[in-house]
């Protein structure tokens, strides 16, 4: 009988590579399921073998990534499926959120569920970088201390911010609305003791609002998404992914000129000089520092200029959405923020517009629909883009955290 030869370190580094790949398959397909699937059934979805998921599966359930149900009966006979689930509180991504007049955190774990909250309201107009940031990390660092004490093993931090920022690492390249321009967040968050073992990666809080509004959705959808606050930030998706740009800037929706003879500069007759949050307070005869909730209350009670303001805001955001609808062909827009508070007094009127203004709606005419991902969508957006890191490659994570 001949003796065996040496094994191929090639084909060995591939079979490992492949395994590696297929946990992220495995894992990434019990996540995203809108039913807790069994073996059998991640193995038909996924088209890998039943016996490679069983062996993926229980690797998976020793590193508390993934848990089983109580079993249940089939229609078919034999033993009965388990269901497989996402395994609660054992490792959070931690969403971080510094906007124009909040600040905040939020830890969610695999499952979606919230592991701690905290968020200050206050009006951050003009305040010093520094400061804030200095705030955010007090914020936060009792946050991950009290998941470390539990035994939740933390992914990683994001950072939503209302304005430019270069993809990933930073810097800030200018937030309008904060009077910030050139802010290094990271060397600045870094530097703190809680987030230096996590330093924080960077975003702009729509296209992490728009993550968050996505995953809720389930499935692969593609829409505009816009986020209504002082400020008016947006985003694109497509099939499910976030549509970046080069620099990680796209989605700027605020900034389109929807009126160019508004006023002396281009900005004046942007769509956030004309619909943003102060926008509407101020043509409503309320004070800019008045909360949303005072032009609510006065469209409830009926008020003319209350319902006349947010009727101008909306033709306005009609328009600026039709081009971008013209231009990257999605089938829907979804109104978060501010806008998804005013809905049910804005959504007939941004319709009009895009049955109006966008060339294909004749044939394929657009859906209005309310964001569903609940409030500071951009925190809950951040805490999953960190959770991102183990989905992609759990092997390698989990090889992290034991070296």
């Amino acid at each position: 009988m001949p003796t065996p030869g040496p094994r191929d370190p090639s084909r060995v580094a591939r079979q490992a590579q492949m395994r590696d790949q297929n946990l992220g398959v495995a894992l990434r397909g019990i996540v995203d399921a809108v039913q807790p699937p069994s073996r059998a059934q991640l193995a038909a979805s996924e088209g890998l073998a039943r016996a490679t998921v069983s062996g993926l599966v229980d690797h998976l359930i020793e590193a508390r990534l993934v848990r089983e149900l109580d079993p249940t009966q089939t229609q078919r006979a034999g033993r009965p499926a388990v269901p497989l689930a996402p395994a609660q509180g054992t490792v959070g991504g931690v969403g971080m959120e510094i906007n124009v007049d909040y600040l905040g955190v939020r830890a969610i774990d695999l499952a979606g569920d919230v592991l701690a909250e905290h968020v200050e309201l206050d009006d951050l107009r003009g305040a010093d970088a520094g400061t804030v940031l200095d705030r955010l990390a007090a914020l936060v660092a009792p946050v991950i201390d009290g998941l470390c004490g539990r035994g939740v093993r933390v992914a990683g931090t994001v950072l939503a911010l209302p304005g430019l920022v270069d993809r990933v690492t930073g810097p800030l390249r200018v937030a309008p609305n904060l009077g910030w321009r050139d802010v290094d967040v990271v060397a600045a968050l870094s530097a703190h003791p809680a987030l230096g073992a996590f330093p924080p990666r960077v975003a702009n809080e729509a296209n992490l609002a728009a993550r968050a509004e996505a995953h809720a959705r389930r499935g692969s959808p593609s829409f505009a998404y816009v986020s209504g606050e002082v400020g008016i930030g947006g985003a694109i998706v497509l099939d499910g992914e976030i549509f970046p740009g080069r620099h990680g800037w796209s989605g700027e929706v605020g900034h389109i000129v929807v009126d160019a003879f508004r006023g002396p500069h281009a900005s004046d007759g942007s769509l956030e000089a004309l619909a943003g949050q102060d926008a509407m307070l101020r043509a409503a005869g309320l004070p800019s520092t008045a909360r949303l909730d005072a032009l609510l209350d006065a469209l409830d009670a009926g008020d003319e200029r209350a319902a006349s303001a947010v009727a101008q805001a909306a033709r306005a955001l009609g328009v600026a959405l039709a081009n971008v609808a013209n231009v990257v062909d999605v089938g829907e827009v979804v109104l978060g923020g501010t806008f998804g508070q005013l809905y049910d007094h804005v959504h007939d009127e941004v319709a009009a517009r895009l049955d109006e203004l966008v060339i294909f709606a004749p044939w394929s005419p657009l859906e209005v629909s309310r964001a569903c991902a609940g409030q500071y969508p951009a925190m809950t957006g951040g805490a999953l883009a960190a959770l991102s890191t183990v989905l992609t490659d759990p092997a390698e994570w989990l090889r992290t955290q034991t070296a």
